[in-house]
């Protein structure tokens, strides 16, 4: 079922889609991720070219699969298609959940660099930024798909000039000395290769935004994979641009402890203290962006779910272009998430939620990944473009295993936490199949009561006419 008709207006043309994916995927976490990997030694570079090339198959994947699915709803589209309706379903209800908890980490995130501006204050004030910074994109995304993508392309700019100045500056400060070993004490590269991708891997997720909202993209067999593949290469360069920068321009013992790495780097290449507070409203600036595309891609899936009877109804209407019972429904859960986090304390639930995100975001990534290699087996070749099986299959089978990479990167705690919410789910499903089975078969009996009612008028006037001619 599209959810686009002859009315409908398609706003987001290639450079909005591209925007859209690198904002997504690059959040307030690139501020810390060098501090993060730091104590791996430089492996981690390698781990980021590892990720980036996973990242780009996964990316080809979903650009193949636009190519005759260019509907929104991306991942979910492709599972219903290949393997029906409970596979599109734990495809969206995963997607959903993973985009709600993430919103609330990346305001709770926020206010931690609005603390370096502001000062640290009260746990009220702190939440009510935190809230703040949840309901300011919902705003700007229920006045429309058109203010989304406004807010898309400033946010993106303003966040990659400061972070694309100190990672090019950087370079020119770059001391090689600085960089530490390449793998930690112990020698073992592999397992620091693997440690730090698991760090690392939540960083490209956001690669399936554009033919999430394939329904907003102009020329969607088209433009849907140059995005995605054009948002990936730049987040990456951003990313490891900037990582090098930190590496070269921080002491490696500093790094390790550092709690604001590219405040540190600006620091020692212009001396004093003002970088913190330069970096840290490029921090806020790039989670509001963040917060602005993820509050759209926590409605895109329920939506397209809710069209084809998987998901509530509510979830299933649009006014100026967005589903606006999605985006509410998620600033909702996503603040209560956050009032809890408060509440509890570090350590609580919420933190115990958002272990769940990566785990989470794999589930449509592996579906997806296996609708392509399922469409290429079947000999469909109307799903995939023909002269490329060979391209496509490596492509497909290249994606399922990053993503299958990503699930085992995760951890136990995060895949066993995961699939227990995962399951939560499945009563959901089974809610909604009994009704729409109810529905169908009332909606049968109505039709069949209403055929037979003509045949047996029919018959009645039959045999007054018999008993009429009788002698």
């Amino acid at each position: 079922m599209h959810d686009t008709d002859g009315t409908h207006t398609r706003r987001f043309g290639l450079p909005t889609a591209t925007a859209l994916v690198m904002g997504n995927i690059i959040g307030g976490g690139i501020f810390l991720l060098p501090a993060s990997v730091a104590p791996f030694g430089t492996v981690s570079l390698l781990a980021f070219g590892v990720l980036t090339v996973g990242a780009i198959a996964l990316a080809l994947v979903f650009g193949r699969l636009a190519e005759r699915h260019p509907r929104t709803g991306g991942p979910y589209v492709y599972a219903r298609e290949a393997f029906g309706d409970f596979a599109g379903f734990l495809s969206a209800w995963s997607f959903w959940t993973m985009t709600w908890v993430s919103n609330a980490a990346l305001a709770v995130a926020g206010v931690g660099y609005l603390h370096v501006m502001t000062g640290k204050g009260s746990m009220a004030g702190d939440l009510a930024m935190a809230l703040a910074m949840l309901w300011l994109p919902t705003l700007a995304n229920l006045a429309g798909t058109r203010w989304v993508g406004a807010v898309q392309m400033i946010s993106t700019v303003m966040k990659f000039v400061p972070l694309l100045f100190v990672a090019v500056v950087g370079l020119f400060f770059f001391d090689p000395d600085k960089l530490g070993s390449f793998t930690t004490s112990d020698g073992n590269w592999t397992g620091g290769l693997t440690a730090s991708a698991a760090i690392l891997l939540y960083s490209y997720v956001g690669v399936e935004s554009a033919a999430m909202s394939a329904g907003e993209v102009r020329d969607p067999e088209r433009n849907v994979g140059r995005a995605s593949v054009l948002g990936t290469v730049g987040a990456a360069l951003v990313y490891l641009l900037g990582t090098v920068s930190v590496f070269g321009t921080v002491e490696h013992d500093k790094l390790v402890e550092s709690t604001a790495p590219f405040s540190d780097a600006v620091d020692v290449m212009f001396g004093g203290h003002w970088g913190g507070t330069l970096i840290a409203l490029c921090a806020v600036i790039s989670i509001v962006g963040a917060l602005n595309g993820w509050t759209l891609m926590s409605a895109q899936a329920p939506y397209a779910a809710a069209k084809d009877g998987l998901f509530p109804a509510a979830f299933g209407k649009k006014k100026r272009g967005v589903p606006t019972f999605g985006v509410l429904a998620a600033a909702v859960l996503a603040s209560l998430l956050t009032v809890v986090n408060y509440t509890s304390g570090v350590g609580g639930v919420f933190e115990i939620l958002v272990l769940i995100t990566t785990f989470s975001a794999t589930v449509p990534y592996l579906l997806a990944a296996a609708a392509q290699v399922y469409f290429l087996l079947t000999g469909q070749r109307d799903k995939v473009r023909t002269g490329r099986f060979v391209r496509d299959m490596a492509l497909a089978l290249g994606a399922f295993a990053f993503s299958f990479w990503l699930v085992a990167g995760a951890g136990y705690a995060a895949v066993y936490q995961g699939v227990l919410f995962l399951f939560a789910g499945i009563l959901v499903y089974v809610w909604l199949t009994a009704r729409r089975s109810t529905e169908q078969a009332a909606a049968q009996d109505g039709a069949g009561a209403q055929s037979a009612a003509p045949e047996r008028a029919g018959t009645a006037e039959r045999a007054e006419q018999a008993e009429a001619v009788r002698p």
